[in-house]
């Protein structure tokens, strides 16, 4: 995983887990302007989103999304291996809700470009609300087609391909308590692996003591993933939520992640804390330094593929500057919310090449990183 694809996990997990899906109620119509900046490890990464989404008619919610990253990048992989570069991606977005009865289908898509990697994804699901709509059932599929080339290659390009399956229950328990249970399988086939990125082996000839060779990643990969999230309401308007996370694949990657949220409105203020945690084993044919040259089939040095921890704690402030009862203009209500994600990457077998101390006695590597939002909403 890049470290473009940890912020915008971390951002789409901040988008997802911030309410709880109702299949019968479309969503309301609002605009959000957004600026995000990610810094860490060498990398630093910021731009603006826009969110438009307008109801047609009463049935129809469509939604569109624009994305700008801009990225400089001088990381430990750059910084070990080649040189720190700069270059721009823009993402684009559009989606559309149906509402019938108490049946709502969604359709998205997503288009992503960089110099380097072009993807777009398509996605559907379908909700159905059940027992006095105490219970949510909710199916979707998402298919991904994305072109891999090389900034220095012109000729080169390679393919992948992805598919999500999703199964959602989200149930009712008292007044007091909503749970929520996800059930995620991925597929990937083609070019999975980091045109760039090289492993390193003992080469007794070299000054370092060892030489690089490219990284070789098997072609498909399965994954596997179950969620379940429970939100309690307390008696004084605040909330508390818990969620677990287990993950597994085809590549021996095993990982658990569980965090704990407190929400607390205060007269126009709603304050948030999270505190999240995740665990994970390596690759199988993972590793910091191999002990020559092809000594496997397949050969990794992708630190995110390596045993790791990572700690994440959110600071998240929200201001309702526009009343609902009162509104103004065009506008029934409006916020500005801040939120800042403190992040530390801890890899147990993943090695600070910046330190000469001697081959496989370089420290292990850590990675302390932020991630700011700043974002603006109106509801009309």
């Amino acid at each position: 995983m890049s470290t473009r694809r940890i912020v915008s996990l971390v951002t789409l997990l901040g988008v997802l887990l911030s309410g709880d899906v109702l299949a019968s109620v479309l969503p309301d119509d609002r605009s959000d302007v957004m600026y995000h900046r990610y810094e860490g490890g060498g990398v630093l990464i910021d731009g603006p989103s826009v969110l438009v989404r307008k109801k047609v008619g009463k049935n129809v919610s469509v939604v569109g999304n624009y994305y700008i990253d801009y990225v400089s990048s001088a990381s430990i992989d750059v910084v070990t291996t080649a040189s720190p570069y700069n270059e721009e991606r823009t993402q684009w977005s559009l989606g559309v809700d149906y509402l019938r009865g108490n049946t709502t289908m969604r359709a998205n898509y997503v288009s992503s470009v960089e110099s380097d990697y072009d993807a777009s994804t398509a996605a559907f699901s379908v909700s159905q609300d059940m027992f006095g709509q105490l219970t949510t059932l909710t199916l979707s599929y998402a298919y991904g087609d994305d072109t891999v080339g090389r900034s220095d290659d012109e000729t080169f390009e390679r393919f992948l391909k992805r598919q999500q399956y999703g199964v959602g229950l989200t149930q009712i328990l008292t007044k007091n308590l909503i749970t929520a249970l996800n059930v995620q399988t991925t597929t990937e086939e083609g070019y999975l692996n980091n045109p760039y990125r090289q492993v390193r082996y003992l080469d007794p000839t070299a000054a370092l003591g060892y030489s690089y060779e490219g990284e070789l990643y098997p072609n498909t990969r399965t994954s596997n993933a179950v969620g379940i999230r429970a939100r309690y309401f307390l008696p004084y308007r605040a909330a508390i939520e818990a969620e677990y996370r287990y993950f597994v694949d085809t590549w021996d990657i095993e990982s658990n992640t569980v965090s704990l949220t407190y929400i607390q409105p205060w007269r126009d203020f709603t304050f948030k804390v999270k505190a999240r945690y995740h665990d994970q084993t390596g690759a199988s044919f993972y590793r910091d330094l191999f002990s020559r040259s092809e000594q496997t089939n397949f050969r990794a040095r992708d630190k995110e593929l390596s045993p790791l921890q990572s700690y994440v704690l959110t600071l998240k402030g929200s201001y309702k500057f526009i009343d609902e009862n009162k509104g103004w203009g065009m506008f029934k209500k409006a916020t500005v919310t801040a939120a800042i994600d403190m992040m530390r990457f801890e890899y147990e077998d993943f090695r600070d090449l910046r330190f000469r101390t001697g081959v496989g006695t370089e420290p292990m590597y850590e990675l302390d990183a932020q991630v700011v939002q700043v974002f603006v909403s109106f509801w009309y």
